[in-house]
């Protein structure tokens, strides 16, 4: 019979990246708030995160990172003049990412990496089974991964990443799990991991994107990882000892999801995005894509 687990609350977004990938626009502006049509990304995972049942949400960031700060927070100026002026749909736009969540901060002194980021959350979740979401991976809300990842997580308890199928070419620019088949089509069980193997090391092709369903147990462990690749402190190497060792958090499970997902981390995949984003809104796609087929066929007749 299958153990029944506590249900978790809390989420950990990790937001301290410099955002390299993206200068200029990211040497006064985190990339975390670059606008995906026009949203912050960062909203977007705050959005899937409360979605989820999770509305205590801990935001690990570093320095320049105020504007999301200042993003989640009430601006009563801005609120008064939309007011004053009658425009309740844009007030209520203004409104909705304040009211969101309840929203904590904490910063990551040093850039150690995603291990110590997860790290720096510790104090605030305590003992609890708890998720992180990274900001790059935007999420389709019509494909709840989160939701079947906290389900799972209830089912067997310890520790749940999310994994999706990539061209074996491609899997150096992940980490990788290496994967048992569960009585559950979409459910495996995880037996290592490696961060960005190469390809001819690789012991699958499924790859480690940014959601992960965590047991408290993984601060134990990564108050004791030494710096991995690239120097620094990596949660998969983490996992890895977890999924060596049920005794010390429970089992590492994987859901592979097959779902929509939108890489907002590369420049390309970011334009990529915005463009997918926008053909799908009701009010800007039917124009949008208009004029971008237009654009296409233009294209094709000046080659």
């Amino acid at each position: 019979m299958t153990q029944s687990h506590p249900r978790i609350s809390k989420a950990v977004i990790p937001a301290a990246g410099l955002g390299t990938r993206f200068l200029p626009a990211t040497k006064a502006t985190p990339k975390e708030m670059l606008p995906v049509v026009d949203k912050p990304a960062i909203q977007y995972v705050v959005e899937e995160a409360v979605t989820a049942g999770l509305g205590d949400v801990l935001m690990v960031t570093g320095r320049n990172k105020r504007p999301l700060e200042d993003h989640f927070d009430r601006n009563y100026e801005l609120e008064s003049a939309l007011q004053k002026k009658g425009d309740a749909s844009r007030l209520a736009k203004v409104q909705e990412s304040s009211d969101l969540a309840m929203m904590h901060y904490v910063r990551q002194g040093d850039p150690k990496g995603l291990g110590h980021a997860v790290l720096c959350a510790a104090p605030h979740v305590g003992h609890e089974p708890f998720a992180v979401l990274l900001g790059d991976d935007l999420i389709d809300p019509r494909d709840p991964l989160l939701q079947r990842m906290i389900d799972v997580q209830e089912q067997y308890g310890g520790s749940v990443i999310a994994l999706m199928e990539v061209a074996p070419e491609q899997i150096h620019l992940y980490g990788c799990a290496a994967v048992e088949s569960t009585a559950d089509g979409d459910v495996v069980k995880v037996g290592g991991l490696v961060e960005k193997p190469d390809p001819a090391d690789a012991p699958s092709n499924y790859a480690i994107i940014g959601r992960y369903v965590l047991d408290p147990h993984v601060f134990d462990i990564l108050r004791k990882t030494e710096p991995g690749r690239g120097g620094e402190i990596q949660l998969t190497d983490a996992l890895q000892q977890l999924a060596e060792d049920e005794s010390v958090g429970g089992p590492v499970h994987g859901v592979v999801f097959k779902g929509r997902r939108y890489d907002t981390g590369d420049r390309g995949d970011y334009l990529r995005a915005i463009v997918r984003l926008a053909c799908e809104r009701e009010d800007l796609g039917p124009d949008f894509r208009t004029w971008l087929r237009s654009y296409v066929a233009e294209e094709m007749q000046g080659r």
